[in-house]
């Protein structure tokens, strides 16, 4: 009968030549995602070991595609890929398809919003699974609203939070912080400009009292010295006509508490 000591190294040979089998079997995969047939005999390990770098690589868009594929599974989602024509460097396979691109130049097509490569044909055969990555979202402003909102992973831009926090920490809805904060915007006004402002809206607000005979209330006195007297230097046309609605209040306010400001 075999001993026992021989009995071990008999399994533990058997467990070499499994292992062998398993890397053979890797190895064979790879070179079937290169598109490659190994004969007998295998390239030498110079030429091998950076395929096999690449090849990993590409096999993890593969999978993912594969996985992609599992309808039941992966809910779809509503956002579609924003394809534009691509010239890659270096070889590149289909991550639809998973063959590969030839050509020098326009090989194929690249998302714009998650990055994802598919030849021109393949394109209208993916579903619309863009899950867009902020490494391709390169601006805020001008930016497809579903691919920011997917990209951050919110509900709603980011940005608009934070503008809509800094105005209503500062929109004051009492009257008399609101007359408290005009004040303080006053006496920052160079004393010149404070009292030339202070003439003139004393001036305006004796027009208003005559409104019953030129129509002239402190809204229409407004509109027309708002964009005069509130437009800052070296601004822009768009900007200075996004701005005013928001002269036209502040000018309005000045003039109706004209007697408490000043």
């Amino acid at each position: 009968m075999p001993s026992r000591e021989s009995y071990e190294v008999h399994k533990e040979e058997k467990s070499l030549v499994q292992k062998a089998k398993r890397e053979a079997n890797q190895e064979d995969i790879l070179a079937a995602a290169l598109g490659m047939r190994m004969g007998p005999q295998k390239p030498p390990a110079t030429f091998w070991q950076p395929l096999k770098l690449f090849a990993y690589s590409q096999l993890t868009s593969l999978v993912r595609r594969a996985t992609l594929k599992e309808n039941d599974r992966t809910p779809r989602s509503e956002k579609v890929h924003n394809f534009k024509v691509h010239t890659f460097r270096g070889p590149h396979w289909c991550e639809h398809c998973a063959s590969f691109m030839w050509g020098l130049m326009a090989q194929g097509v690249k998302c714009a919003d998650c990055g994802l490569s598919v030849h021109k044909q393949c394109s209208s055969l993916v579903p619309n699974d863009c899950k867009p990555d902020l490494r391709h979202i390169r601006k805020v402003y001008s930016c497809d609203l579903t691919t920011l909102v997917k990209a951050y992973n919110t509900a709603r831009p980011m940005v608009v939070d934070m503008c809509i926090r800094e105005i209503e920490s500062r929109e004051l809805t009492e009257p008399e912080k609101k007359l408290e904060a005009f004040r303080e915007a006053l006496s920052l006004l160079p004393p010149s400009h404070s009292e030339t402002l202070k003439y003139l809206m004393a001036h305006l607000k004796r027009v208003t009292q005559n409104e019953k005979f030129n129509l002239m209330n402190a809204e229409n006195l407004a509109i027309v010295f708002g964009p005069t007297l509130m437009r800052a230097p070296n601004l822009d046309a768009i900007t200075a006509l996004n701005d005013i609605r928001y002269q036209r209040q502040v000018v309005e306010v000045l003039i109706k508490n004209e007697d408490v400001l000043f």
